[in-house]
Protein backbone atom coordinates (compact mmCIF):
# COMPACT_ATOMS: atom_id res chain seq x y z
CA UNK A 1 0.00 0.00 0.00
CA UNK A 2 1.04 3.70 -0.89
CA UNK A 3 -1.02 5.03 1.68
CA UNK A 4 0.32 6.54 4.83
CA UNK A 5 -0.87 7.70 7.75
CA UNK A 6 0.72 10.39 9.43
CA UNK A 7 1.99 10.69 13.19
CA UNK A 8 -0.21 12.83 15.54
CA UNK A 9 1.22 14.93 18.19
CA UNK A 10 -1.82 14.92 20.40
CA UNK A 11 -1.80 11.25 20.37
CA UNK A 12 1.55 10.49 21.15
CA UNK A 13 2.57 8.81 17.89
CA UNK A 14 5.80 7.59 17.03
CA UNK A 15 5.69 5.13 14.45
CA UNK A 16 8.51 2.81 14.82
CA UNK A 17 10.05 1.70 11.35
CA UNK A 18 12.56 -0.85 11.78
CA UNK A 19 10.75 -3.77 11.56
CA UNK A 20 13.64 -6.15 13.05
CA UNK A 21 13.09 -4.25 16.42
CA UNK A 22 9.32 -5.29 15.56
CA UNK A 23 9.66 -9.00 15.06
CA UNK A 24 11.72 -8.65 18.31
CA UNK A 25 8.89 -7.65 20.82
CA UNK A 26 6.61 -9.78 19.16
CA UNK A 27 8.94 -12.68 19.72
CA UNK A 28 8.87 -11.59 23.28
CA UNK A 29 6.08 -13.82 24.19
CA UNK A 30 6.78 -17.09 22.24
CA UNK A 31 4.11 -19.04 20.88
CA UNK A 32 3.94 -21.77 23.71
CA UNK A 33 3.65 -18.99 26.56
CA UNK A 34 0.89 -17.46 24.22
CA UNK A 35 -0.96 -20.93 23.33
CA UNK A 36 -4.55 -19.83 22.59
CA UNK A 37 -4.84 -16.88 24.75
CA UNK A 38 -5.87 -13.69 23.56
CA UNK A 39 -3.64 -11.31 22.37
CA UNK A 40 -4.29 -7.77 22.42
CA UNK A 41 -2.01 -4.72 20.76
CA UNK A 42 -2.67 -1.96 22.03
CA UNK A 43 -1.97 1.66 19.39
CA UNK A 44 -1.23 -0.37 16.18
CA UNK A 45 -0.68 2.76 13.79
CA UNK A 46 0.48 1.29 10.78
CA UNK A 47 0.64 -2.07 11.78
CA UNK A 48 4.46 -2.76 11.45
CA UNK A 49 4.17 -4.65 15.01
CA UNK A 50 0.87 -6.38 13.92
CA UNK A 51 2.34 -8.04 10.84
CA UNK A 52 4.52 -9.97 13.17
CA UNK A 53 1.40 -10.93 15.62
CA UNK A 54 -0.85 -11.81 13.13
CA UNK A 55 0.49 -15.62 12.24
CA UNK A 56 0.99 -15.94 16.49
CA UNK A 57 -1.53 -19.34 17.46
CA UNK A 58 -2.97 -16.43 19.75
CA UNK A 59 -6.89 -14.54 18.74
CA UNK A 60 -5.34 -11.53 17.76
CA UNK A 61 -6.90 -8.08 18.43
CA UNK A 62 -5.67 -4.35 18.02
CA UNK A 63 -7.50 -1.88 19.29
CA UNK A 64 -6.85 1.82 17.69
CA UNK A 65 -8.10 5.69 18.83
CA UNK A 66 -6.94 7.11 15.52
CA UNK A 67 -9.75 6.71 12.43
CA UNK A 68 -6.90 7.37 10.19
CA UNK A 69 -5.00 4.29 11.23
CA UNK A 70 -8.12 2.00 11.80
CA UNK A 71 -9.26 2.99 8.00
CA UNK A 72 -5.21 2.29 6.98
CA UNK A 73 -5.33 -1.43 9.21
CA UNK A 74 -9.05 -2.20 7.66
CA UNK A 75 -7.61 -2.04 4.36
CA UNK A 76 -3.96 -3.52 4.79
CA UNK A 77 -5.64 -6.56 6.67
CA UNK A 78 -8.70 -7.27 4.58
CA UNK A 79 -9.61 -10.80 4.59
CA UNK A 80 -7.40 -11.89 7.56
CA UNK A 81 -7.96 -12.95 11.13
CA UNK A 82 -7.75 -9.46 12.85
CA UNK A 83 -10.29 -7.91 15.07
CA UNK A 84 -9.95 -4.09 14.58
CA UNK A 85 -11.72 -1.97 17.80
CA UNK A 86 -11.79 1.84 17.23
CA UNK A 87 -11.70 2.89 20.36
CA UNK A 88 -9.56 4.32 23.23
CA UNK A 89 -7.78 1.74 25.60
CA UNK A 90 -8.23 3.77 28.66
CA UNK A 91 -11.76 4.13 28.64
CA UNK A 92 -13.19 2.15 31.22
CA UNK A 93 -16.42 0.81 29.43
CA UNK A 94 -14.54 0.04 26.54
CA UNK A 95 -12.04 -1.65 28.37
CA UNK A 96 -14.52 -3.90 29.88
CA UNK A 97 -16.32 -4.60 27.41
CA UNK A 98 -13.59 -5.84 24.93
CA UNK A 99 -11.13 -7.43 27.67
CA UNK A 100 -11.42 -11.11 27.92
CA UNK A 101 -9.74 -13.77 30.03
CA UNK A 102 -6.05 -14.97 29.45
CA UNK A 103 -5.31 -12.06 27.75
CA UNK A 104 -1.54 -10.34 27.10
CA UNK A 105 -0.92 -6.63 26.13
CA UNK A 106 1.24 -5.41 23.75
CA UNK A 107 2.49 -2.91 22.08
CA UNK A 108 4.83 0.25 21.23
CA UNK A 109 2.90 2.21 23.63
CA UNK A 110 2.27 5.82 23.21
CA UNK A 111 4.23 7.51 25.92
CA UNK A 112 1.94 9.81 27.13
CA UNK A 113 -0.62 7.01 28.02
CA UNK A 114 2.13 4.83 29.04
CA UNK A 115 1.99 5.04 33.16
CA UNK A 116 -1.99 4.45 32.67
CA UNK A 117 -1.59 1.53 30.37
CA UNK A 118 0.64 -0.25 33.76
CA UNK A 119 -2.33 0.83 36.19
CA UNK A 120 -4.74 -0.36 33.84
CA UNK A 121 -2.93 -3.58 33.59
CA UNK A 122 -2.89 -3.97 37.39
CA UNK A 123 -6.32 -3.24 37.93
CA UNK A 124 -7.15 -6.17 35.24
CA UNK A 125 -4.73 -8.05 36.43
CA UNK A 126 -7.48 -11.20 36.95
CA UNK A 127 -7.46 -11.15 33.58
CA UNK A 128 -4.29 -10.17 31.99
CA UNK A 129 -1.58 -12.79 31.74
CA UNK A 130 1.26 -10.68 30.52
CA UNK A 131 2.61 -7.98 28.64
CA UNK A 132 5.43 -6.93 26.42
CA UNK A 133 6.18 -3.63 24.74
CA UNK A 134 7.84 -0.36 23.98
CA UNK A 135 7.97 2.65 26.56
CA UNK A 136 9.92 5.91 27.24
CA UNK A 137 13.30 4.46 28.46
CA UNK A 138 12.83 6.14 32.12
CA UNK A 139 9.58 4.81 32.39
CA UNK A 140 10.60 1.09 31.41
CA UNK A 141 13.22 1.05 34.01
CA UNK A 142 11.02 2.68 36.35
CA UNK A 143 8.35 -0.08 36.24
CA UNK A 144 11.19 -3.34 36.49
CA UNK A 145 13.24 -0.76 39.45
CA UNK A 146 14.33 -2.83 42.46
CA UNK A 147 14.57 -1.32 45.86
CA UNK A 148 17.18 1.00 46.67
CA UNK A 149 17.52 2.63 43.33
CA UNK A 150 16.65 6.24 42.58
CA UNK A 151 13.72 4.91 39.72
CA UNK A 152 12.21 2.93 42.20
CA UNK A 153 9.23 4.00 42.64
CA UNK A 154 4.83 3.97 42.92
CA UNK A 155 4.63 1.71 39.72
CA UNK A 156 7.82 -0.59 40.42
CA UNK A 157 5.96 -1.67 43.93
CA UNK A 158 2.28 -1.95 42.29
CA UNK A 159 3.61 -4.16 39.43
CA UNK A 160 5.84 -6.27 40.83
CA UNK A 161 3.63 -7.48 43.71
CA UNK A 162 1.47 -9.26 40.97
CA UNK A 163 3.93 -9.51 37.63
CA UNK A 164 7.60 -10.54 37.09
CA UNK A 165 9.12 -8.16 34.93
CA UNK A 166 12.27 -7.80 33.13
CA UNK A 167 14.51 -4.88 31.10
CA UNK A 168 14.64 -6.83 27.82
CA UNK A 169 16.27 -3.99 25.41
CA UNK A 170 16.88 -0.25 24.54
CA UNK A 171 15.51 1.01 21.57
CA UNK A 172 17.53 4.23 19.32
CA UNK A 173 15.09 7.31 18.62
CA UNK A 174 16.43 7.14 15.22
CA UNK A 175 14.09 3.99 14.29
CA UNK A 176 10.77 5.97 14.62
CA UNK A 177 9.19 8.23 12.25
CA UNK A 178 9.31 10.71 14.07
CA UNK A 179 12.15 10.15 16.01
CA UNK A 180 11.40 10.83 20.26
CA UNK A 181 13.69 13.14 21.70
CA UNK A 182 14.41 10.42 23.85
CA UNK A 183 15.38 6.55 24.13
CA UNK A 184 12.57 4.05 24.15
CA UNK A 185 13.40 0.42 26.55
CA UNK A 186 11.32 -2.33 25.68
CA UNK A 187 10.18 -4.87 28.76
CA UNK A 188 8.47 -7.95 29.29
CA UNK A 189 5.70 -8.31 32.58
CA UNK A 190 4.43 -12.11 33.28
CA UNK A 191 1.96 -13.08 35.73
CA UNK A 192 3.00 -14.69 39.11
CA UNK A 193 1.49 -18.02 39.68
CA UNK A 194 0.35 -16.81 42.49
CA UNK A 195 -0.69 -13.47 41.85
CA UNK A 196 -2.75 -12.61 45.26
CA UNK A 197 -1.48 -10.76 47.91
CA UNK A 198 -1.93 -11.41 51.83
CA UNK A 199 -3.20 -7.92 52.51
CA UNK A 200 -5.77 -5.39 51.58
CA UNK A 201 -5.36 -4.60 48.02
CA UNK A 202 -6.75 -1.11 48.67
CA UNK A 203 -4.94 -0.27 51.57
CA UNK A 204 -1.55 -1.46 49.78
CA UNK A 205 -1.59 0.80 46.92
CA UNK A 206 -2.72 3.76 49.64
CA UNK A 207 0.48 2.79 51.53
CA UNK A 208 2.28 3.12 48.56
CA UNK A 209 1.15 5.75 46.94
CA UNK A 210 1.65 7.96 49.91
CA UNK A 211 4.90 6.79 51.07
CA UNK A 212 6.60 7.74 47.92
CA UNK A 213 4.91 10.90 46.98
CA UNK A 214 6.57 12.37 50.38
CA UNK A 215 9.71 9.62 48.98
CA UNK A 216 12.43 12.22 51.24
CA UNK A 217 10.55 11.44 54.44
CA UNK A 218 10.81 8.46 57.04
CA UNK A 219 8.30 6.03 57.00
CA UNK A 220 6.96 7.95 59.96
CA UNK A 221 6.50 11.01 58.97
CA UNK A 222 5.40 10.10 54.95
CA UNK A 223 2.63 7.87 56.72
CA UNK A 224 1.70 10.14 59.63
CA UNK A 225 -2.15 9.37 58.95
CA UNK A 226 -1.60 5.91 59.59
CA UNK A 227 -0.45 6.22 62.58
CA UNK A 228 2.94 4.88 62.52
CA UNK A 229 4.71 5.11 65.45
CA UNK A 230 9.09 6.06 65.63
CA UNK A 231 8.95 2.34 67.52
CA UNK A 232 7.34 0.72 64.34
CA UNK A 233 9.47 -1.51 62.19
CA UNK A 234 10.05 0.39 59.17
CA UNK A 235 9.31 3.92 60.93
CA UNK A 236 12.98 5.49 60.15
CA UNK A 237 12.91 4.00 56.94
CA UNK A 238 12.59 5.59 53.77
CA UNK A 239 9.97 4.29 50.46
CA UNK A 240 12.81 3.38 48.34
CA UNK A 241 14.72 1.05 51.15
CA UNK A 242 11.21 -1.19 51.06
CA UNK A 243 11.06 -4.09 49.24
CA UNK A 244 7.28 -5.32 48.01
CA UNK A 245 7.10 -7.50 50.31
CA UNK A 246 8.01 -5.07 53.20
CA UNK A 247 5.23 -3.18 51.72
CA UNK A 248 2.91 -5.72 51.93
CA UNK A 249 3.85 -6.47 55.63
CA UNK A 250 3.82 -2.92 56.41
CA UNK A 251 0.41 -2.62 54.89
CA UNK A 252 -0.80 -5.70 57.17
CA UNK A 253 1.09 -4.25 60.14
CA UNK A 254 -1.28 -1.12 59.81
CA UNK A 255 -4.53 -3.07 58.90
CA UNK A 256 -4.15 -4.70 61.97
CA UNK A 257 -4.11 -1.77 63.88
CA UNK A 258 -7.74 -0.41 62.64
Amino acid sequence: MNYHVKPKKHLGQHFLKDESIAEKIANLLDDQELGKANLLEIGPGMGVLTQFLIHKPSKLSVIELDSESVIYLKKAYEGQSLKIIEADFLNEDVLNDILQNDTYLIGNFPYNISSQIIFKLIENKDQVLGLAGMFQKEVAERLVAKKGSKTYGILSVLLNAYYDSEYCFTVEPGVFNPPPKVKSGVIKCIRKKDFSIPCNELLFKDVVKTAFNQRRKTLRNALHKFNIKETDEFAKLRAEQLSVDDFIKLTQFIENKQ
